[in-house]
């Protein structure tokens, strides 16, 4: 009887499994065709002229004026609109943007992960198809959107932040202190989302159990934070050696390493070490700039200013140290323009899930230092090919990402307007951002 069940289930499940990969196959084959329409690819500096792109299951599949589609395929009528690639952000927290720091420290962890989930299609309809997540355990929300039960960008994680004790990672309070040798782990590092590490035996085995959970990135903090407790801006954290083994660790992976730093102290200290992209760099000077440039690295860039985004802190020495940073925005922009400094687009959004409707703006700040077009080439091919160090770590390897190409993910956005001539549209996505398109799949229309 038992074996004649386990036969039953046996079938059961090579059934299931062969309707899945059925519905699987169908989905593949599923088109939608947008017609009449003017491309930004990403990379280029002008529109097309009036074209056709043909999306076959998740994939871009023909460009041109005289490409058709089947006949059960979906027709949209562009009209003339801008089709251009989803937008990116290479420093982002879908943890931290979708609760408080109190809530991450204090509150119902179930509750705080809930929220990430819920505030992941938040994300999206921004047009923002892929984020490289810099810090916190978010591999299970990558996963299930992945697996498409939930509704979000493309995740590239970093699992637990990489800190020294009192680095800016450190999430101990002071009734916690001191412990042991061999000490108990903090809340925050069981839950994944940080973890304490000094020598180099023990940065080793937090870089290796990251790798081992998913991650496509290792981030590390190297400098000083603005809103952790306990560090100056003014310091390099980890030892020489210490980042070194994490960097080699990484490479071992085939990946590679990025950190968060301000000054140019601490820049320096992580490109000494072999660190190849930095988070942040607001607070870098000439000859910082020049060495980000001689060693190729890259620059995480936000443009951090005193204005109505400025992020709210308690306490005077979270707020000098804010403004310390905001100081050296500028100066950094204008550094990294001077020595052809590869820089990414990210806003390193915290604490506000109502902050992410200001996503849009954060990147039409970019005009301060970059013409539209490069501040759109920025946040679409520029910072794929950021992600792309990543090597065989980068978990979507099908086809580019961030461009209109044959072959590349079908990662789209129908714009009412034109982007180039009028970057302001991207700050009011939920007006001019007619369809918003992931890995093939109409997530927004209001065309119908």
């Amino acid at each position: 009887m038992t074996i004649v069940l386990h036969k039953a289930f046996i079938a059961t499940a090579f059934a299931v499994a062969a309707s899945v990969v059925g519905a699987q196959e169908e989905a593949k084959e599923t088109q939608v065709l947008f017609k009449n329409v003017r491309v930004f690819d990403g990379v280029g500096t002008e529109l097309s002229d009036p074209t056709n792109v043909l999306v076959t299951g998740n994939m871009i599949g023909a460009i041109g004026p005289d490409v058709t589609a089947d006949g059960d395929a979906t027709i949209i009528a562009g009209d003339g609109r801008t089709l251009m690639p989803g937008l990116s952000d290479c420093h982002w927290h879908s943890h931290s943007i979708a609760v408080t720091n109190p809530e991450l420290l204090f509150g119902d962890p179930f509750k705080n992960i809930i929220k990430v989930a819920l505030e992941s299609e938040h994300t999206l309809m921004q047009g923002i198809t892929t984020v490289r997540d810099v810090g916190g355990n978010i591999f299970g929300v990558k996963a299930l959107i992945d697996e498409g039960r939930l509704v979000g960008p493309r995740i590239l994680p970093s699992g637990a932040y990489l800190t020294m004790t009192s680095g800016h990672g450190e999430m101990r309070l002071p009734n916690v202190l001191l412990r042991p040798e061999g000490r108990a782990l903090i809340d925050q590092e069981i839950l994944g989302h940080t973890a304490i590490a000094d020598g180099v035996p023990a940065v080793l085995r937090r870089t290796r159990e990251n790798l081992m959970r998913g991650a496509t990135q290792i981030k590390a903090m190297a400098g000083g934070g603005v809103a952790s407790f306990s560090d100056p801006l003014d310091g390099a954290q980890f030892s020489l050696e210490e980042l070194n083994a994490i960097v080699e660790e990484a490479e071992r992976w085939n990946t590679y390493v990025t950190v968060h730093t301000y000054t140019a102290k601490a820049v320096q200290h992580a490109l000494e070490a072999g660190v190849r992209s930095i988070e942040h760099g607001q607070m870098i000077d000439e000859e910082t700039a020049q060495m980000l440039a001689e060693t190729d690295a890259w620059l995480c860039l936000q443009p951090f200013l005193d204005d109505e985004d400025r992020i709210p802190l308690d306490g005077e020495f979270n707020n000098r140290k804010y403004d310390q940073m905001l100081g050296g925005t500028d100066t950094a922009y204008k550094l990294a323009r001077k020595y052809d400094v590869n820089v990414g687009f990210g806003t390193d959004m915290q604490q506000n899930p109502a902050m992410i409707d200001r996503w849009g703006a954060q990147l039409v700040k970019l005009t301060n230092w970059y013409t539209p077009v490069e501040a759109l080439q920025m946040a679409t091919s520029i910072n794929q090919e950021f992600f792309k160090m990543a090597g065989e770590r980068h978990p979507y390897q099908k086809g580019p990402l961030g461009v209109v190409q044959e072959g590349a993910y079908a990662d789209l956005l129908l714009v009412e307007g034109n982007p180039l001539e009028n970057i302001e549209l991207v700050a009011d996505p939920n007006s001019n951002f007619k369809i918003i398109m992931k890995d093939g799949v109409i997530y927004k229309n209001t065309l119908e």
